[in-house]
């Protein structure tokens, strides 16, 4: 595995290599989704996994691979303009969105549309180690982070649901979106599969079942 990226602190390599072994993990499938006070449920945006890396005034998304993601840079730039002086490690998908405010992945892979967006759904490093935290309480952090950016910043807090899958589930099937993931709320940043669950809906279009 390659790092092209290296961070000055320790705590920060060490957060980016744990991340990008998580970003190779495969979530449980469930047939069919679920509620449970225990969980929350969030989109699965149709994009790019990635790590975007803040430090010294630059950032860097990181692919699966740990290579940067050398076509957004822009994208890059923009997020380290949106917050400066920040040292953080974020997990995240990029995304193009349509007028409509829908994930479209041919629109990201031909570079086309409207420009990318980084869609933030984990605050892995920020001030010190947060991997250990509770999932809703470094998604609290990361909350309180990007509210520093501007408006017209190009990084999204991914909302979620709290304990309610099945009712979204069907919405986002609705709307012919790929799916949703569920996720322990009081877990930690880990790569095991038990705390991570998907469900994918039947897309309308392809007339296929999505695979993420």
């Amino acid at each position: 595995m390659a790092l092209t990226y290296v961070a000055s602190s320790c705590r920060s390599q060490a957060a980016i290599l744990v991340a990008l072994m998580s970003l190779h993990f495969q979530p449980l499938k469930r047939p069919l989704p679920f509620d449970d006070p225990e969980w929350i449920f969030e989109l699965k945006y149709d994009g790019f996994r990635a790590l975007a890396v803040i430090e010294h005034g630059r950032a860097q998304l990181l692919s699966r691979n740990g290579h940067p993601f050398a076509s957004f840079s822009a994208l890059a730039e923009s997020i380290s303009d949106s917050l400066p002086n920040v040292r953080a490690v974020i997990d995240g998908e990029i995304c193009s969105l349509d007028r409509g405010g829908r994930p479209q992945f041919k629109n990201l892979l031909f570079r086309r549309g409207n420009p990318p967006c980084f869609f933030a759904f984990d605050l892995l490093t920020y001030g010190k180690d947060l991997r250990t935290e509770r999932l809703l309480d470094r998604k609290q952090e990361l909350r309180r982070l990007l509210a520093r950016s501007p408006a017209i910043s190009p990084l999204k807090y991914t909302e979620y649901i709290d304990g309610s899958g099945t009712a979204l589930f069907q919405r986002i099937c609705e709307l012919d979106l790929k799916g949703i993931f569920a996720k322990q709320k009081f877990s930690p940043y880990v790569t095991e599969r038990e705390h991570i669950v998907r469900n994918r809906c039947r897309r309308k279009n392809s007339g296929k079942t999505s695979t993420f």
